[in-house]
Protein backbone atom coordinates (compact mmCIF):
# COMPACT_ATOMS: atom_id res chain seq x y z
CA UNK A 1 0.00 0.00 0.00
CA UNK A 2 0.92 3.36 -0.86
CA UNK A 3 2.78 5.49 1.89
CA UNK A 4 0.95 9.17 3.19
CA UNK A 5 4.05 11.18 1.62
CA UNK A 6 3.74 9.16 -1.40
CA UNK A 7 -0.16 10.01 -1.80
CA UNK A 8 0.53 13.09 -1.06
CA UNK A 9 3.14 13.76 -4.10
CA UNK A 10 0.65 12.19 -6.05
CA UNK A 11 -2.20 14.14 -5.18
CA UNK A 12 0.30 17.71 -5.60
CA UNK A 13 0.64 16.44 -9.29
CA UNK A 14 -2.75 15.99 -10.02
CA UNK A 15 -3.79 19.52 -8.23
CA UNK A 16 -0.92 20.42 -11.03
CA UNK A 17 -2.26 18.95 -13.84
CA UNK A 18 -5.78 19.85 -13.31
CA UNK A 19 -4.57 23.75 -13.26
CA UNK A 20 -1.98 23.61 -16.41
CA UNK A 21 -4.18 21.76 -18.64
CA UNK A 22 -6.26 24.43 -19.38
CA UNK A 23 -4.26 27.12 -18.42
CA UNK A 24 -1.97 27.60 -21.56
CA UNK A 25 1.22 27.07 -19.41
CA UNK A 26 2.36 23.68 -20.57
CA UNK A 27 0.71 20.84 -18.23
CA UNK A 28 3.95 18.37 -19.37
CA UNK A 29 6.32 20.97 -18.56
CA UNK A 30 5.33 21.74 -14.99
CA UNK A 31 4.61 17.49 -14.09
CA UNK A 32 8.52 16.80 -15.30
CA UNK A 33 9.52 20.11 -13.55
CA UNK A 34 7.65 19.08 -10.43
CA UNK A 35 9.16 15.48 -10.58
CA UNK A 36 12.49 16.99 -10.61
CA UNK A 37 12.03 18.07 -7.00
CA UNK A 38 9.28 15.35 -6.11
CA UNK A 39 9.95 12.58 -7.56
CA UNK A 40 7.77 9.44 -7.40
CA UNK A 41 8.90 6.33 -6.22
CA UNK A 42 8.30 4.56 -9.27
CA UNK A 43 9.72 3.26 -12.72
CA UNK A 44 10.74 5.55 -15.72
CA UNK A 45 8.53 3.44 -17.71
CA UNK A 46 5.51 3.95 -15.87
CA UNK A 47 6.12 7.89 -14.90
CA UNK A 48 6.68 8.39 -18.64
CA UNK A 49 3.41 6.85 -18.79
CA UNK A 50 1.41 8.48 -15.89
CA UNK A 51 2.30 11.97 -16.82
CA UNK A 52 0.03 11.36 -20.20
CA UNK A 53 -2.80 9.19 -18.85
CA UNK A 54 -3.85 11.18 -16.01
CA UNK A 55 -4.71 13.65 -18.06
CA UNK A 56 -7.42 11.78 -18.88
CA UNK A 57 -9.05 13.16 -15.65
CA UNK A 58 -8.67 16.33 -16.85
CA UNK A 59 -10.31 15.30 -20.35
CA UNK A 60 -13.07 14.10 -18.70
CA UNK A 61 -13.62 17.03 -16.66
CA UNK A 62 -14.04 18.93 -19.52
CA UNK A 63 -16.13 16.11 -21.18
CA UNK A 64 -18.67 16.80 -18.15
CA UNK A 65 -18.90 20.60 -18.12
CA UNK A 66 -19.33 21.07 -22.10
CA UNK A 67 -21.73 17.71 -22.56
CA UNK A 68 -24.28 19.34 -24.11
CA UNK A 69 -22.42 21.13 -26.44
CA UNK A 70 -19.93 18.24 -27.54
CA UNK A 71 -22.90 15.15 -27.43
CA UNK A 72 -24.08 15.20 -31.29
CA UNK A 73 -27.71 13.68 -30.10
CA UNK A 74 -30.45 15.27 -28.18
CA UNK A 75 -33.07 13.27 -26.85
CA UNK A 76 -36.81 14.30 -26.42
CA UNK A 77 -38.01 11.58 -25.05
CA UNK A 78 -37.29 7.72 -24.84
CA UNK A 79 -38.89 7.07 -28.34
CA UNK A 80 -37.04 10.30 -30.22
CA UNK A 81 -33.53 11.90 -30.50
CA UNK A 82 -32.62 14.56 -32.16
CA UNK A 83 -29.17 14.89 -34.50
CA UNK A 84 -27.39 18.03 -33.74
CA UNK A 85 -25.78 18.65 -37.22
CA UNK A 86 -24.05 21.70 -36.19
CA UNK A 87 -22.18 19.49 -33.36
CA UNK A 88 -21.90 16.71 -35.74
CA UNK A 89 -19.86 19.59 -38.24
CA UNK A 90 -17.40 20.66 -35.46
CA UNK A 91 -16.68 17.01 -34.41
CA UNK A 92 -15.81 16.28 -38.43
CA UNK A 93 -13.66 19.82 -38.19
CA UNK A 94 -11.54 18.85 -34.87
CA UNK A 95 -10.12 15.26 -36.79
CA UNK A 96 -9.44 17.36 -39.53
CA UNK A 97 -7.34 19.25 -36.70
CA UNK A 98 -6.04 16.00 -35.29
CA UNK A 99 -4.81 14.67 -38.66
CA UNK A 100 -1.24 16.95 -38.40
CA UNK A 101 -0.90 16.35 -34.34
CA UNK A 102 -1.36 12.19 -34.94
CA UNK A 103 1.28 12.14 -37.74
CA UNK A 104 4.13 13.90 -36.16
CA UNK A 105 3.38 12.09 -32.62
CA UNK A 106 3.38 8.42 -34.75
CA UNK A 107 6.44 9.11 -36.34
CA UNK A 108 8.50 11.58 -33.32
CA UNK A 109 7.01 10.99 -30.73
CA UNK A 110 9.70 8.12 -29.08
CA UNK A 111 12.82 10.42 -30.25
CA UNK A 112 10.46 13.53 -28.48
CA UNK A 113 10.60 11.17 -25.57
CA UNK A 114 14.04 10.54 -25.38
CA UNK A 115 16.00 13.77 -26.34
CA UNK A 116 13.64 16.82 -25.72
CA UNK A 117 11.94 16.04 -22.27
CA UNK A 118 14.63 18.44 -20.48
CA UNK A 119 14.40 21.35 -18.57
CA UNK A 120 16.05 23.79 -21.00
CA UNK A 121 13.85 22.51 -23.68
CA UNK A 122 10.76 23.26 -21.12
CA UNK A 123 12.02 26.77 -20.18
CA UNK A 124 12.96 27.33 -23.89
CA UNK A 125 9.92 26.87 -24.95
CA UNK A 126 7.62 28.46 -21.72
CA UNK A 127 9.51 31.53 -22.78
CA UNK A 128 8.98 31.38 -26.49
CA UNK A 129 5.09 30.85 -26.17
CA UNK A 130 5.16 33.43 -23.29
CA UNK A 131 6.28 35.91 -25.81
CA UNK A 132 4.13 34.67 -28.89
CA UNK A 133 0.94 35.43 -26.63
CA UNK A 134 2.30 39.28 -25.15
CA UNK A 135 2.64 39.44 -29.27
CA UNK A 136 -0.43 38.18 -30.26
CA UNK A 137 -2.43 39.70 -27.74
CA UNK A 138 -0.66 43.55 -28.82
CA UNK A 139 -1.54 42.30 -32.30
CA UNK A 140 -4.93 41.59 -32.08
CA UNK A 141 -5.74 45.03 -29.68
CA UNK A 142 -5.54 46.48 -33.53
CA UNK A 143 -8.08 44.05 -35.08
CA UNK A 144 -11.53 42.52 -34.73
CA UNK A 145 -11.70 38.99 -34.30
CA UNK A 146 -13.46 37.24 -37.67
CA UNK A 147 -14.26 34.38 -36.21
CA UNK A 148 -16.63 34.59 -33.04
CA UNK A 149 -18.36 31.47 -32.40
CA UNK A 150 -17.77 28.23 -32.31
CA UNK A 151 -19.65 27.03 -35.41
CA UNK A 152 -17.41 29.58 -38.21
CA UNK A 153 -14.82 28.09 -37.71
CA UNK A 154 -13.96 26.36 -40.92
CA UNK A 155 -12.28 23.09 -42.13
CA UNK A 156 -9.25 24.95 -43.11
CA UNK A 157 -9.23 26.95 -40.02
CA UNK A 158 -9.56 23.79 -38.23
CA UNK A 159 -6.22 22.83 -40.38
CA UNK A 160 -4.38 25.62 -39.36
CA UNK A 161 -5.26 25.65 -35.40
CA UNK A 162 -4.21 21.43 -35.82
CA UNK A 163 -0.87 22.40 -37.29
CA UNK A 164 -0.31 24.80 -34.64
CA UNK A 165 -0.70 22.02 -31.81
CA UNK A 166 1.73 19.77 -33.91
CA UNK A 167 4.08 22.91 -32.09
CA UNK A 168 2.97 21.31 -28.56
CA UNK A 169 4.80 17.95 -28.64
CA UNK A 170 7.89 19.83 -27.60
CA UNK A 171 7.90 19.54 -24.08
CA UNK A 172 7.14 23.03 -22.06
CA UNK A 173 5.12 24.58 -25.33
CA UNK A 174 1.84 23.80 -23.76
CA UNK A 175 -1.23 21.98 -26.09
CA UNK A 176 -3.66 24.46 -25.60
CA UNK A 177 -1.35 27.17 -25.51
CA UNK A 178 -0.12 26.21 -29.01
CA UNK A 179 -3.77 25.85 -30.21
CA UNK A 180 -4.67 28.76 -28.94
CA UNK A 181 -2.01 31.14 -30.04
CA UNK A 182 -2.75 29.67 -33.31
CA UNK A 183 -5.99 30.58 -33.19
CA UNK A 184 -5.72 33.98 -32.27
CA UNK A 185 -3.13 34.59 -35.17
CA UNK A 186 -5.87 33.52 -37.69
CA UNK A 187 -8.20 36.01 -36.38
CA UNK A 188 -10.37 33.09 -34.02
CA UNK A 189 -11.73 35.09 -30.55
CA UNK A 190 -10.55 33.93 -27.18
CA UNK A 191 -13.57 32.08 -26.21
CA UNK A 192 -14.11 30.65 -29.54
CA UNK A 193 -10.39 29.60 -29.47
CA UNK A 194 -10.60 28.01 -25.78
CA UNK A 195 -13.77 26.24 -26.85
CA UNK A 196 -12.47 24.60 -29.67
CA UNK A 197 -9.68 23.48 -27.79
CA UNK A 198 -11.32 21.65 -25.50
CA UNK A 199 -13.12 19.74 -28.39
CA UNK A 200 -9.82 19.25 -29.98
CA UNK A 201 -8.10 17.74 -25.99
CA UNK A 202 -10.59 15.23 -26.32
CA UNK A 203 -9.78 12.67 -29.31
CA UNK A 204 -6.04 13.89 -28.96
CA UNK A 205 -4.95 13.21 -24.79
CA UNK A 206 -7.22 9.58 -25.36
CA UNK A 207 -5.17 8.76 -28.41
CA UNK A 208 -1.92 9.68 -26.75
CA UNK A 209 -3.01 8.01 -23.58
CA UNK A 210 -4.08 4.80 -25.35
CA UNK A 211 -1.16 4.42 -27.02
CA UNK A 212 1.30 5.02 -23.59
CA UNK A 213 -0.68 2.19 -22.14
CA UNK A 214 -0.45 0.25 -25.06
CA UNK A 215 3.60 0.52 -24.90
CA UNK A 216 3.49 0.22 -20.94
CA UNK A 217 2.07 -3.15 -21.57
CA UNK A 218 -1.65 -3.29 -20.27
CA UNK A 219 -0.53 -4.98 -17.44
CA UNK A 220 -1.14 -2.71 -13.61
CA UNK A 221 0.12 -3.77 -10.12
CA UNK A 222 -2.29 -1.98 -7.65
CA UNK A 223 0.20 0.27 -6.28
CA UNK A 224 0.42 1.48 -10.16
CA UNK A 225 -3.63 1.15 -10.58
CA UNK A 226 -3.89 3.29 -7.58
CA UNK A 227 -1.25 5.64 -8.43
CA UNK A 228 -2.89 6.48 -11.85
CA UNK A 229 -6.58 6.72 -10.93
CA UNK A 230 -5.86 8.44 -7.56
CA UNK A 231 -4.24 11.65 -9.93
CA UNK A 232 -6.95 11.48 -12.58
CA UNK A 233 -9.38 11.66 -9.43
CA UNK A 234 -7.57 14.55 -8.26
CA UNK A 235 -7.32 16.40 -12.13
CA UNK A 236 -10.88 15.99 -12.88
CA UNK A 237 -12.06 17.62 -9.54
CA UNK A 238 -9.39 20.45 -9.96
CA UNK A 239 -9.86 20.81 -13.63
CA UNK A 240 -13.80 21.56 -12.66
CA UNK A 241 -12.91 24.67 -11.24
CA UNK A 242 -10.05 25.55 -12.91
CA UNK A 243 -12.24 25.65 -16.69
CA UNK A 244 -15.07 27.58 -15.10
CA UNK A 245 -12.34 30.20 -13.93
CA UNK A 246 -10.83 29.95 -17.31
CA UNK A 247 -14.14 30.68 -19.35
CA UNK A 248 -15.34 33.70 -17.06
CA UNK A 249 -11.67 34.96 -17.17
CA UNK A 250 -11.40 35.16 -21.19
CA UNK A 251 -14.67 37.03 -21.34
CA UNK A 252 -13.20 40.15 -19.73
CA UNK A 253 -9.24 39.76 -20.26
CA UNK A 254 -6.72 38.69 -22.69
CA UNK A 255 -3.86 35.64 -22.29
CA UNK A 256 -1.03 37.84 -21.73
CA UNK A 257 -0.83 37.39 -18.01
CA UNK A 258 -0.26 33.54 -19.10
CA UNK A 259 2.27 35.18 -21.19
CA UNK A 260 4.23 36.79 -18.58
CA UNK A 261 4.37 33.88 -16.02
CA UNK A 262 5.62 31.63 -18.73
CA UNK A 263 8.40 34.36 -19.24
CA UNK A 264 9.29 34.26 -15.58
CA UNK A 265 8.93 30.74 -14.75
CA UNK A 266 10.91 29.48 -17.84
CA UNK A 267 13.70 32.14 -16.86
CA UNK A 268 13.80 30.44 -13.23
CA UNK A 269 14.40 27.17 -14.57
CA UNK A 270 17.10 28.09 -16.98
CA UNK A 271 18.79 29.70 -13.52
CA UNK A 272 17.97 26.59 -11.38
CA UNK A 273 19.64 24.10 -13.46
CA UNK A 274 22.07 26.40 -14.34
CA UNK A 275 23.29 27.64 -11.34
CA UNK A 276 21.76 26.40 -8.48
CA UNK A 277 21.49 22.45 -9.03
Amino acid sequence: MMDFIEALKVIFLGIVEGVTEWLPISSTGHMLLVDEFLQLKMSEQFKEMFFVVIQLGAILAVVFLFWSKMFPFQFKDKSQSIVKKETFSIWFKVVVACVPGAIVTLLFDDYIEAHLHTPPIIAAMLILYGAAFIAVENLNKRRTPRIETLSTISYADALLIGLFQVLSIIPGTSRSGATIVGALLIGVSRVAAAEFTFFLAVPVMFGLSIIKIIKFGLVFTSHELFVLLLGMAVAFAVSLLVIKFLMGYIKKHDFKLFGFYRIVLGAVILIYFAFLR
